[in-house]
């Protein structure tokens, strides 16, 4: 009772002195916890994220980047950001042929889903970058894309209060650069996992209602007569839907002049037309397909295989003719669709002003 009696009396001094102990208490401990490692907890079907030893994930830096990936003013011409091309209600791509940056230009590419891309081993359809951080470099120095640059990215955002705090609550020192710029956007973009598909519900968690018999059978087809599992790769524990490799399917070795893809990063002849392995998951959503964008359709995808790639010197060996039926290219395609899961619902935030 005394015990008791003496928290009312310091609740009604303190409240006197207008500040009370419990906010402070609860202030306090959500600064602590905002400033904590944050490493999202994998859905089912993937492994835990990779976290770089230095660009460590906390909330605020999380928080920062969600901001910045929505950013359009430093961009060259104040109307691009990340997400002009890898826009949340299009699977983290844009719907496009071609991405469509600064002044209207488009790219060379198709966009890539920003998806489960904090497992990649490297990034873009020739693996020019071998991070996150890279990666989100590249587009905002790019001409064509966001043409923007360190000076412009200190002038715009440190000439906005909110910014200098945010970047100052997210790495600890006051200063804003392309740096702590492209760190936080990575970091934010490590949160954008999708697992929990009906797929990894019923392989990864037992529950055989989860995936309908059509996707069952496609999904015989991916590992077997389709050879699909070579490249988009699931084993027991995990699924990330692709070996991060690069391959020469024939795409872009059909146009004069052809596409060097991978040769183009590394001078070795032997990557001449490779592109790397998409993922596949919610690749329902991400059409059109292929680094070109040339395809519309999953069932146009499934007939390009089906008929072994474009022909070519440097063909991968395992691009063959696989000889399907009607009903197992339909399994197959029904197999893919089962690989939509549970994504965190991203909204256009609104913006330091």
């Amino acid at each position: 009772m005394i015990h008791i009696t003496r928290i009312a009396a310091l609740c009604l001094l303190t409240a006197a002195l207008g500040w009370a102990p419990a906010p402070l208490a609860q202030a306090q401990d959500a600064r602590v916890k905002a400033q904590e490692e944050l490493p999202p907890e994998p859905p089912l079907g993937l492994d835990d994220v990779p976290v770089p030893d230095d660009n460590p994930m906390t909330r605020p830096k999380v928080e920062l980047g969600r901001l910045l990936y929505f950013e359009k003013r430093f961009s060259g011409d104040g109307k691009v950001s990340c997400a002009t091309c890898h826009m949340p209600r299009r699977g983290f791509s844009n719907a496009r042929q071609y991405g469509k940056g600064f002044d209207g230009r488009l790219t060379l590419r198709n966009v890539p889903t920003v998806i489960n891309a904090a497992y990649n081993e490297s990034q873009f359809w020739d693996g020019r970058a071998a991070s996150l951080e890279e990666q989100a470099k590249g587009p905002i120095l790019h001409p064509s894309e966001m043409a923007s640059s360190e000076a412009r990215i200190i002038r715009t955002l440190g000439a906005i209060p909110e910014y200098r705090k945010r970047f100052e609550e997210a790495f600890g020192s006051p200063g804003i650069s392309l740096e702590r710029v492209v760190q936080a956007i990575a970091t934010f973009e490590r949160t954008l996992l999708s697992g929990n598909s009906p797929f990894d519900r019923w392989k990864y968690g037992g529950d055989e209602a989860a995936l309908p018999s059509r996707a069952k059978r496609g999904f015989e087809v991916f590992k077997s007569k389709g050879n699909c599992v070579k490249c988009h790769l699931v084993d027991e524990f995990s699924a990330p839907f692709t070996d991060d490799k690069f391959h020469n399917l024939g795409i872009g070795m059909d146009k004069k002049p052809f596409e060097a893809g991978r040769e183009k990063i590394t001078g070795k002849i032997k990557d001449r037309g490779k592109f790397k392995t998409p993922t596949l998951r919610h690749i329902t959503q991400t059409a059109p397909y292929m680094h070109d964008g040339r395809f519309a359709t999953l069932a146009e995808v499934v007939d390009f295989y089906e008929k072994g790639g474009h022909p070519n010197p440097f063909l991968d060996p395992d691009m063959k003719p696989l000889k399907l039926t009607k009903t197992e290219k339909e399994d197959l395609i029904a197999f893919m669709g089962a690989l939509t899961g549970d994504l965190p619902e991203v909204k256009t935030p609104e913006l330091p002003k």
